[in-house]
């Protein structure tokens, strides 16, 4: 299978061994699908770079170039970590289109106007890059987002629906035997994967902020570490929940302290990986949140018409409450009609005092 098309797909993720081999060889097939820091070197590079003596115990893993920057990592100026072959970075924003839009009529006109090719070149392109055809890697993402929504605990009928499916057929059938198990075992739980946490007390409270490989999937408050453990161990029943430590997801207290300034002393709002999880609705509601403005407010009804659905408003609202990423994802930004507070997971006062930090920063 091509490596590529493993990161891209959200679906599995290259193996220790694997990322370990690639650095080893410096493998180029692997350029685009993670990048690795030095720590003593406080540099990232490609997996293809030859700059440098390359030992295990010496190396943290980064799936994004911004990860690598927010744990204070510098690129390399030899293999320049930064720039992808220009068809692949074309290719890359084909994917991240049908990503986006997964659980739409996506047509090759469409994607061929995004990467500025003929409808055949993209084909071939793609294909080249990902091992399928955009047709089929909307498939495995809309099936990525069924497995989320069952998770999540919605109904198999009402998952295949908001995933984009248009009927039960095209889950049960190849689907099914794509997942290895049927919609109602997985709906159980599934194996689980490796999710890394660090607490810290910040202006607003003690924070927990738990990432996977892919980005943060978890950022609460509460009253103590315990309880946020067993929050996130709720939340992810089947994951293997670990702490960071400095070989593994050290970036989470950097994260944690940039967020914290951005809300104390009027630092930029941090620019972090997110892997959200959720149903179909609900990434569209997170989603059309991350576009908003800070200092920015919209009552739950724009929210809604914001997203499509102007008779969702309730819909909205309850999306908004369940809600993992708290301020990265910035729920606290939609009011109630008249203009009050509404409700906030976390406490009125927190989401005040965000309005407040919000229009601080945009008025400094």
């Amino acid at each position: 299978m091509n490596p590529f098309r493993k990161k891209m797909f959200h679906l599995s993720l290259p193996s220790k061994a694997e990322l370990e081999t690639a650095i080893k060889n410096s493998d180029k097939k692997y350029n685009g699908i993670f990048f690795y820091g030095l720590i003593r070197a406080n540099i990232f590079c490609k997996p293809s770079c030859e700059a440098r003596t390359k030992k295990s115990e010496d190396i943290h893993i980064f799936y994004d170039t911004q990860s690598a920057k927010a744990s204070g990592f510098k690129p390399c100026k030899k293999c320049r970590p930064e720039t992808l072959r220009p068809d692949l970075e074309k290719m890359v924003n084909v994917a991240r289109h049908i990503e986006n839009r997964a659980d739409h009529k996506l047509t090759l006109d469409e994607l061929s106007q995004i990467a500025g090719l003929s409808n055949s070149h993209l084909q071939k392109s793609f294909k080249s890059a990902m091992g399928v055809s955009p047709k089929k890697y909307q498939d495995a993402i809309r099936l990525a987002n069924y497995k989320n929504a069952l998770k999540s605990g919605e109904t198999i009928t009402d998952a295949i629906y908001s995933s984009g499916f248009g009927s039960p057929s095209r889950i049960y059938g190849e689907i099914s035997r794509s997942m290895g198990m049927t919609p109602s075992k997985y709906q159980s739980g599934g194996e689980g994967e490796e999710i890394f946490y660090a607490t810290r007390y910040c202006s607003l409270g003690l924070l927990l902020m738990a990432a996977t490989y892919r980005g943060v999937c978890f950022a609460q408050f509460g009253d103590s570490s315990e309880d946020l453990i067993d929050m996130l161990v709720t939340e992810f029943p089947k994951a293997h929940c670990r702490m960071s430590s400095k070989k593994k997801c050290p970036e989470l207290i950097q994260w944690i302290k940039a967020l914290d300034a951005h809300v104390k002393e009027n630092a930029p709002h941090p620019d972090l990986p997110l892997d959200l999880r959720g149903t179909s609705f609900q990434l569209m509601v997170w989603q059309f949140l991350l576009g908003t403005k800070s200092g920015d407010v919209l009552s739950y009804t724009e929210l809604a018409e914001g997203i499509g659905k102007p008779k969702a408003v309730r819909a909205a609202a309850t999306a908004c409450g369940a809600n993992r990423v708290g301020i990265l994802v910035p729920c606290h930004r939609v009011l109630r009609g008249d203009g009050n507070l509404g409700g906030y997971r976390w406490g009125l006062s927190r989401k005040k005092a965000l309005l407040e930090a919000e229009q601080r920063n945009r008025t400094a």
